[in-house]
C-alpha cells in the first residue's frame, strides 16, 4: 500500500504485470516527457546514475547518452524486459526505492519520476536514496503535477501536505533542496 493512500492500487502503472502492464509501459514511453527532469538532474559525462522505477526505459535510454554508468531498479520484470530493449548496456535490476541492492555512495546522480507516490514508505525510500548517493551528488524526485499537467494525470497530483512531507524528508537528509514546477511534473532537487 502506498504511503500516500489508505488503500492499495490496482493500476497497471504501479507495478506493471502481464499484458496490461506492457500496454501501460508503451503508454509511459509515449507520454512521459523527460527533458526538463534531465536538465534538472544535470548529468555530466562519465558520472554514475541510478534511476529508481525505470519503467519501460525512456529516461534510462536518455541517460546512456551522457553518463558513464547507468543503472536502475524497478519492481516489474516486464518493465526490465522493455527497458533492456531501450538501453541494452545499462545495469537494470529488479528492486525498489527502499531496497536498491546497490552499495553505499555508488552514484553521482539518482532520479525517480512518477514513483514516489507509490512507495510503501517514504522515509525508507529517502534513506536508501541518501545511502546510495555520493557526497556532492544530486537527487531528483519528480511526480505528476507542474504548471501544465496532462489531462490524464491531473488526478494523480499529490496534495500540498504530501508534497511538504517529501520536501521535509529531503531536507532532513540532503542540502540545497529546491522545488520546481515543471511543465507536467512537480520536482524536488537536492544535494548530498
Amino acid at each position: 500500500m502506498p504511503w500516500t493512500s489508505e488503500r492499495g492500487t490496482r493500476s497497471p502503472f504501479a507495478v506493471p504485470r502481464g499484458l496490461r502492464g506492457r500496454i501501460a509501459g508503451r503508454l509511459m514511453l509515449r507520454m512521459n516527457r523527460q527533458d526538463e527532469v534531465a536538465e534538472l538532474l544535470d548529468v555530466r559525462p562519465g558520472q554514475a546514475v541510478l534511476e529508481i522505477g525505470y519503467g519501460p526505459g525512456g529516461m534510462i535510454r536518455r541517460l546512456t547518452r551522457t553518463a558513464g554508468r547507468v543503472s536502475g531498479v524497478d519492481p516489474s520484470p516486464e518493465m526490465r524486459d522493455m527497458a533492456r530493449k531501450q538501453a541494452p548496456d545499462a545495469d537494470l535490476r529488479l528492486g525498489t526505492a527502499d531496497d536498491t541492492g546497490f552499495g553505499d555512495a555508488e552514484f553521482d546522480r539518482v532520479v525517480t519520476v512518477n514513483t514516489v507516490g507509490l512507495w510503501p514508505a517514504l522515509d525508507a525510500g529517502l534513506d536508501e536514496l541518501c545511502r546510495v548517493t555520493r557526497p556532492g551528488g544530486r537527487v531528483v524526485i519528480a511526480w505528476h503535477g507542474g504548471g501544465r499537467p496532462q489531462r490524464g494525470t491531473r488526478r494523480f497530483r499529490l496534495p500540498d501536505d504530501q508534497l511538504r512531507r517529501i520536501e521535509d524528508g529531503l531536507r532532513r537528509r540532503f542540502s540545497d533542496v529546491t522545488r520546481h514546477e515543471l511543465s507536467d511534473l512537480t520536482a524536488f532537487a537536492a544535494r548530498r
